[in-house]
């Protein structure tokens, strides 16, 4: 069953997502080569509790942390761990916090130092996906509409949109109906309807589509093991104009990364 917010409810995801995205900005400030990410899920989970919040993610099905960390070739649910970041390392954070009893949903790519020009485009143009489809994200239009509009994006670069995986409803629980894929046909899907809100989440592989799961249960990777970029909004549909609920404001402040701040909220 897919639930229609009001605007009461999607004011109280708004609020959720304030505190989700000054997480993000706090975790941000100590992306940089040397630092473990299980020091990053630590920092985020003592903001989020320190704001009243909860992290989403832990214990979400046994998920062990507050964050999901991927890098490089992992595209989603990385556990963090005593990995140190390199320089030329890209690194997907994905956290989500329930603040009043509704969650927020968020993702950001970051490269770490200097990474190579063909990585950066993957992230620069995996972010521009993410606003092509949430312009297709209002009332009247087909979910097809926005997995079509990130898939023809990306694809015109030559990369390929992971399908195991998707984006979701979201709202009293961190994942609801509808499923949200990054890929489609124009017109398709179902009916999108003011009041729905969405995790959109571009997960792009500069590589191949095809992705395998490690022993752990979690970690997702490309198959081919070369790199994958993931952001993430959590929207709600609207007439005339989706209302992004999520931002990256407080991430950009901190990062001042202009080549990561096009289509920036």
């Amino acid at each position: 069953m897919i639930y229609l917010k009001t605007d009461q409810e999607i004011e109280l995801i708004k609020q959720s997502a304030v505190v989700l995205g000054k997480t993000h900005a706090e975790v941000a400030k100590w992306v940089k080569p040397g630092v473990a990410t299980r020091q990053l899920d630590k920092i985020a989970e003592e903001y989020i509790l320190d704001y009243q919040g909860v992290p989403s993610f832990k214990g979400y099905n046994k998920f062990p942390a507050s964050l999901c960390i991927s890098i490089n070739e992992t595209v989603v649910h990385g556990i963090p761990s005593g990995y140190e970041l390199r320089d030329g390392d890209v690194v997907s954070i994905d956290c989500g916090v329930k603040l009043n009893g509704y969650h927020s949903d968020s993702a950001y790519t970051y490269p770490v130092g200097e990474v190579a020009p063909e990585i950066m485009d993957l992230l620069v143009r995996t972010k521009r996906s993410l606003y092509q489809g949430i312009e297709m994200a209002k009332d009247g239009l087909r979910m097809g509409d926005i997995g079509f509009a990130v898939q023809d994006y990306v694809e015109s670069f030559g990369y390929s949109v992971v399908r195991e995986l998707v984006g979701h409803g979201v709202g009293r629980n961190l994942h609801e109906s509808p499923e949200v894929p990054n890929y489609g046909k124009r017109g398709k899907g179902i009916r999108l309807k003011e009041g729905m809100v969405l995790a959109i989440e571009p997960m792009v592989n500069l590589g191949k589509k095809a992705v395998v799961q490690e022993r752990d249960g979690w970690t997702i990777r490309t198959a081919d093991r070369k790199p994958s970029a993931h952001f993430e909004h959590t929207v709600a549909v609207r007439k005339g104009k989706a209302e992004i609920l999520t931002t990256f404001k407080y991430i950009e402040e901190v990062t001042a990364n202009t080549s990561l701040m096009v289509n920036a909220d």
